[in-house]
This record gives C-alpha cells, sequence and structure tokens, in this order.
C-alpha cells in the first residue's frame, strides 16, 4: 500500500499542477514520490519481478495524469453526432505507456549504474521523450512539462532563451535535488547537508522566477511599427453546421462579420482555421477563378489597403504518376489528389498566397506511419474522427508580406501553436507577428480550448512577437510579446476582435538556439549509454582475465 500511495500522490500532483485550472508549483515536487516508489520498490521489496511492478505502478500514475489533464478529448464526437471512447483511450493509454517506458529505462538504468548516475539518465531521457515526441508521427507533446506554466508568463520570461523545453528541465532538476535531498536526510539525518539541499533548491526555483520579474518589468523592445487587426470568430458549428449550410452563405456570414466590426482602418482580417469553404475545398490550380475567394477579394475592394489572411480547405490534383507527392491518393484512373490544411493571403490584384500547415493533428490530419498501423487498426482512425489518407504538408515555413504596411504574418494554423522549434522557423522567415487560425471547438466547452490558448503565450515570450489569435468558437485574443493576453473573447459568441498589434524584429536567443536543452541531453543521453556499454565490455574482459 506504500507502493500505490507514492504513486498515487505523484498523480494527483502531476494532474493539479496543469494549466488551466491547476497551480503548476506543484510539478517542483510531482515526481519526488514516484521515484521514491521506484527506489524503495528495487532496494527494500521482496517482489520477484520488481521491474514489472515498477513499471504497473508509474503506468497507473501516468494514466491519471493523462485522463485528468486531456479527458476532454472525449468531447470530440463521431460523424454520427455519438461521443468517441477511442478518441480519448488511444492517446491516454499509448502516451501513458511512453511514459512509462521512459520511467522503466532510468529503472534499469539506476539499478545497474547507481543512483547518481541514474538520476542523469532520468534527466537525459525524459528531455529526450519530449523532443522525440515534438516530432514524429504520433507526436503529442501536450504534457512536456514547460508547459505548465503557461499560466504565468511574469515568472517563465526567461523561456525567450530556453524556451518551454528548458522549462521541462528546470522542473526535473528541481525534481531530482528534492528527491536527492529526502534519501541523503533518510540515510545520514546530518541537519549540514539539510539545509544545504533546501537552500540549492529554494535558489533553484527562485532565481530564474527573479530573473524573469526584472525582465518582465525591464522589457522595452522598440517596435518597428503597429497594424489593426481584426479578428473574426464566426462560431461555426463544425460537426453540423459547416457542412448543412452551403458555402456561399457560411462566407457572406463571415464577410458580414467583418464588415459590421470594421471602424476605421484595418490593415489585417484575420479569419479562423478552415473557415472557407464550408463541406469540399477549394482547387489550388483554380485559386484566381475561385468564386468564394474572388468574393473576398471584391470585400477587400470596399476596404483599400487591407488583406485579408484566413484558413481553409484545398487540394491538388494530378495527373500521372510520376512526381506525384507522398501524400496524394488516387481518386480516378489517372488522377490522383492532395488535400491540405492551408492558410492563404487575399489581396486585390495579387495572387493567392498560401501555406499548408505542417504539423497535422495524429489520427485527424495525419494516418500515422500508415505501412505499419493501417493493417493492424483498420477503421480505427475512422472511429478517432480521423483518415484514412494523409493531408499534405510544407516543409518550409512562410511569412506573408503586407504590401500596404510592414506587417509580416506567421500564418499558424491551431496544432502548430503547440511547437516552440517549429513556430521559431516563421520568425527567421522575417515574421514580425504571429496570426494563429484555430478551431476549438470540436471538444466543446473543456479545457482543450483555454490550454491551446495558453500555451500561445509560450510562443509569444520564445519569440517576443504578438500575437492576433482567430478562433472559430473563441477563444480570440491579442497577446503581447511578454505573453500577457491583453484582450480576448467569451467562448461560444459570434463575434470579432479588433487590436492594435506592434510588430517586432530581432531573434531571441531561442529563435536562433531553438531547443539547445533537448540536443545537449540526446547527446548526453547517448553518451551515458556509450558509457554503461564499454563499462560493461570492461568487466567482461576483467571476468576472463581472472
Amino acid at each position: 500500500m506504500k507502493y500505490v500511495l507514492l504513486t498515487l500522490i505523484s498523480a494527483m500532483l502531476l494532474s493539479v499542477s496543469w494549466p488551466t485550472y491547476g497551480v503548476p508549483f506543484f510539478l517542483f515536487f510531482a515526481l519526488v514520490p514516484l521515484l521514491m516508489m521506484e527506489h524503495d520498490v528495487s532496494k527494500f521489496s521482496k517482489y520477484k519481478r520488481k521491474s514489472w511492478v515498477i513499471f504497473g505502478l508509474s503506468y497507473v500514475c501516468f494514466v491519471i495524469w493523462n485522463v485528468v489533464t486531456t479527458g476532454w478529448l472525449y468531447g470530440s464526437k463521431n460523424p454520427d453526432g455519438s461521443h468517441s471512447m477511442m478518441a480519448v483511450l488511444f492517446p491516454v493509454l499509448v502516451n501513458s505507456f511512453l511514459y512509462s517506458l521512459v520511467f522503466q529505462c532510468y529503472h534499469w538504468y539506476k539499478n545497474a549504474q547507481g543512483t547518481y548516475w541514474g538520476m542523469a539518465f532520468f534527466v537525459a531521457i525524459w528531455m529526450s521523450f519530449e523532443k522525440f515526441h515534438l516530432n514524429w508521427e504520433l507526436t503529442w507533446p501536450w504534457l512536456n512539462l514547460g508547459n505548465a506554466f503557461s499560466d504565468y508568463p511574469k515568472l517563465i520570461q526567461w523561456y525567450d532563451t530556453l524556451g518551454a523545453t528548458g522549462g521541462s528541465f528546470w522542473i526535473l532538476i528541481i525534481n531530482l535535488l528534492i528527491f536527492y535531498t529526502v534519501r541523503i536526510w533518510q540515510a545520514g539525518r546530518k541537519r549540514k547537508d539539510l539545509i544545504i539541499n533546501i537552500s540549492a533548491t529554494v535558489i533553484l526555483i527562485g532565481v530564474p522566477m527573479i530573473i524573469s520579474l526584472i525582465k518582465f518589468n525591464q522589457f522595452n523592445e522598440k517596435p518597428i511599427g503597429e497594424v489593426n487587426v481584426l479578428m473574426l470568430q464566426p462560431e461555426l458549428d463544425p460537426y453540423n453546421e459547416k457542412y448543412q449550410k452551403d458555402s456561399i452563405t457560411i462566407q457572406n456570414d463571415l464577410l458580414s462579420l467583418a464588415e459590421n466590426n470594421t471602424k476605421g482602418k484595418i490593415d489585417y482580417y484575420i479569419a479562423p482555421e478552415t473557415a472557407i469553404p464550408g463541406s469540399g475545398s477549394i482547387s489550388e490550380t483554380a485559386f484566381e477563378k475561385s468564386y468564394l475567394l474572388n468574393n473576398v477579394k471584391g470585400f477587400l475592394a470596399k476596404h483599400p489597403g487591407s488583406v485579408f489572411a484566413t484558413g481553409i480547405s484545398s487540394h491538388r490534383y494530378f495527373f500521372g504518376e510520376n512526381n506525384l507527392p507522398k501524400d496524394a491518393y488516387q481518386i480516378n484512373n489517372g488522377v490522383w489528389v492532395e488535400r491540405y490544411n492551408a492558410a492563404v493571403q487575399i489581396i486585390p490584384n495579387q495572387k493567392v498566397e498560401v501555406y499548408h500547415k505542417g504539423k497535422l493533428v495524429p489520427g485527424v490530419e495525419i494516418f500515422p506511419y500508415m505501412n505499419v498501423l493501417k493493417p493492424l487498426l483498420g477503421d480505427a482512425m475512422i472511429n478517432l474522427g480521423g483518415t484514412v489518407a494523409s493531408l499534405g504538408t510544407d516543409k518550409e515555413r512562410v511569412a506573408f508580406s503586407n504590401p500596404f504596411n510592414k506587417g509580416k504574418i506567421a500564418p499558424i494554423i491551431c496544432y502548430e501553436s503547440i511547437y516552440g522549434e517549429f513556430v521559431t522557423d516563421y520568425v527567421k522567415k522575417g515574421a514580425n507577428f504571429l496570426g494563429i487560425m484555430t478551431n476549438d471547438s470540436w471538444w466543446g466547452v473543456t479545457e482543450g480550448h483555454k490550454q491551446l490558448l495558453s500555451y500561445a503565450k509560450l510562443r509569444a515570450i520564445e519569440t517576443r512577437r504578438e500575437i492576433a489569435r482567430s478562433a472559430n468558437s473563441g477563444i480570440s485574443a491579442h497577446i503581447n510579446a511578454k505573453g500577457e493576453i491583453l484582450e480576448d473573447t467569451f467562448y461560444g459568441d459570434k463575434t470579432a476582435l479588433f487590436a492594435k498589434i506592434k510588430l517586432y524584429e530581432g531573434e531571441t536567443f531561442y529563435v536562433r538556439a531553438g531547443d539547445f536543452l533537448s540536443r545537449v541531453s540526446i547527446f548526453a543521453l547517448g553518451f551515458l549509454l556509450f558509457y554503461y556499454l564499454i563499462k560493461r565490455f570492461q568487466n567482461k574482459m576483467a571476468s576472463k582475465k581472472a
């Protein structure tokens, strides 16, 4: 029962640390009970299969954490309107398994190399896993530890140097220091060591926060300009209304929303992810002939000097099998199609600029590792509200330049806003503010849309760019370069939000270096594994000589 209790305490602490309902300070010691459980089972228990006990208990911990923090996935529905258990079970069970596997590797290495080497390995493998989770096709970095402080931007201004992955490193180091302090006290009961370790812990927690508060209060970056932005929030039901209304009606509602909320000069109209069309998609080879896109140009003709950035569903046809993109699929004899979740910038008398979403939602926009998983899962991806194919992506980010002013918008589409280093590529392309186009109405009134908004604050701090966020049902928001939400809307409202967005140049250290600590951790993980193998080889050779 002692081991179960320690496991449940860690699960509770991890769960109550998460935005947008929790207190992240618990995260500084949330892993300590789990580390204590592993140590006690390894050293003092009489179980024959200790590794299985540790894996099972850690899995319970991580399942509880995942259910509490991301159980809102159950709010997504099947096409028939019913809730999908698979939509929450698959990510929760798989993600928990991966975290447990990481913890199990720590257990094995610690038993082989000792506590101190094991602690170094724990940081290295956890950081490496978080980096891996940002990049593979089953990517789900929602619970990366550094995300937990997103509701406390005043305390994490140093993310402009090390990013949210630096926050993960910070949290892991403090957990291990507290664990080490408890173990030293249990072993020796030396007050001097206790005072030293507690002091080190307080300094390690406090110094980054103090630096952050100083950076926050002394932030004085000079903008190169300012643009007037109107973020549109049409509040369109993504399950029924979007596919029952015709595309012209949907677009007319969107443009009426823009017209009715235009007060004075607007430099940018920004509409949400896949705001047009209704059902179906627009052919990219016929952008200039598209009735819907030309309607937008007609609207802009009445508002000279304005541009319109919006999310759209689009596609491109290919004829013949030569030079087919990897995500194209055959729809007829000799005809292939590739579909996109895209963003476009529309300007009268100019070609429509387009960007294809680069980070796709697993099971919904991409069938991950199709060759391996499709024979195993069959139609399970459809039950996830998903796809039996994958959308096409752009290999590089883009920044849309505004011919009427200095504005260069980063067209970030929904899920992409979770990825710190990925978003820096927009800034490297010249973006001087971030435009997030998203549709968060798939999960209803849950923590999902709130957490996604909260994570956007991290991107503002990391890049020192202001954000204009247009969300279908909300929450649309204006976030400044310090990660503060200056204006926002209510979820579920049909409305528009006006904001004066400051334009910033220059690159932060994080924009230049990206997830630097993650790469160092991957190198450290390789070194620790190599060191273990060399040591094991040397021991074998020594035993043979003996």
